[in-house]
């Protein structure tokens, strides 16, 4: 039985970390939206995040790098990570429920798979791989219950979630190409992605940033942890794993959140669920699986 990767006890603990951090990022989306717009929720997840890291980077003394062109990728990876993705979730959690959202979050390692063959191919595309996605894809619309139309689902806000995991694909392994050959330290390239994400966002903050001015306490904490550790410290852990795992690995991640999601919202939020939900997500988890030849690897 083969390893997963050469240094699978280094990255098994922050992949563990990072997909529950994630899957708890639609709780806290949902609860800043309460004071805030989906446009202030990506600003302050990205603001927080920023000062986090640059606290890192400054007692860790990490060398912040001056490279223009690597400012610019990472302003690109900023854009599809953050940006697009922050406030597409926000905005359509105005009108799905968190455990939606996390499910479609799911379809990550599918959309990778989908970018790698239509933008970074390098191989000839396999057949189980064309498999997963269709399996994938199947799972999809079994989430969205597509035999009864979209139900009670606003098919603009379906749109955003779907935009925003194909952003979240391109992002892995337009990393992978350009940004990990360089063999930077993680903090320093999540220091700039997000920064970079922060600064971008700040006009539209201050034009359209809060919705209401009441500030109650676990909102606020929700805020604080969105952007300390969902926009923070978990870019740290994921540049780890692209460079210990490589870009699949990495964006398989979304395999745990939506468990974590679906727990948190029933628990916290008391927020409904129908039947085809988790029996499609797990549906699209299978499809990724076999997209990315697990299946294959303990031969």
């Amino acid at each position: 039985m083969s390893k997963t990767g050469p240094d699978q006890k280094s990255w098994v603990p922050i992949y563990l970390a990072l997909g529950f951090v994630w899957g708890c990022s639609f709780l806290f989306i949902e609860q800043g939206l309460t004071f805030l717009t989906p446009i202030g929720v990506a600003f302050a997840r990205c603001a927080l995040g920023a000062l986090a890291l640059w606290v890192v980077v400054y007692f860790k003394k990490v060398v912040i790098p001056k490279d223009k062109i690597l400012w610019l990728q990472l302003w690109i990876v900023s854009l599809l990570l953050n940006v697009f993705p922050g406030i597409l979730f926000a905005l359509a959690q105005t009108e799905v429920t968190s455990v939606l959202a996390g499910i479609v979050n799911a379809t990550t390692p599918l959309t990778t798979l989908l970018a790698i063959f239509i933008f970074f191919r390098k191989e000839k595309v396999k057949s189980y791989q064309v498999l997963g996605l269709l399996v994938g894809f199947s799972g999809v619309a079994t989430v969205f219950g597509v035999w009864r139309g979209l139900g009670s689902n606003a098919p603009w806000a379906i749109g955003a979630l779907l935009v925003a995991v194909s952003c979240y694909g391109l992002s892995f392994p337009f990393s992978t190409r350009f940004i990990m050959p360089r063999k930077l330290q993680p903090e320093a390239l999540a220091t700039i992605q997000v920064s970079m994400a922060a600064i971008t966002l700040l006009p539209f903050y201050l034009i359209d940033g809060i919705a209401e001015n009441r500030f109650l306490l676990w909102p606020v904490l929700s805020v604080l942890a969105l952007g300390i550790f969902g926009s923070g410290i978990a870019y740290i852990w994921n540049f780890r794993i692209i460079e210990l795992a490589g870009s699949p690995i990495a964006s398989s991640v979304t395999y745990l959140t939506p468990i974590v999601a679906v727990a948190i919202g029933i628990a916290f939020l008391g927020e409904p669920f129908s039947w085809n939900e988790p029996i499609g997500g797990l549906i699209v988890l299978a499809g990724s699986a076999i997209a990315q030849g697990r299946h294959l690897r303990k031969k």
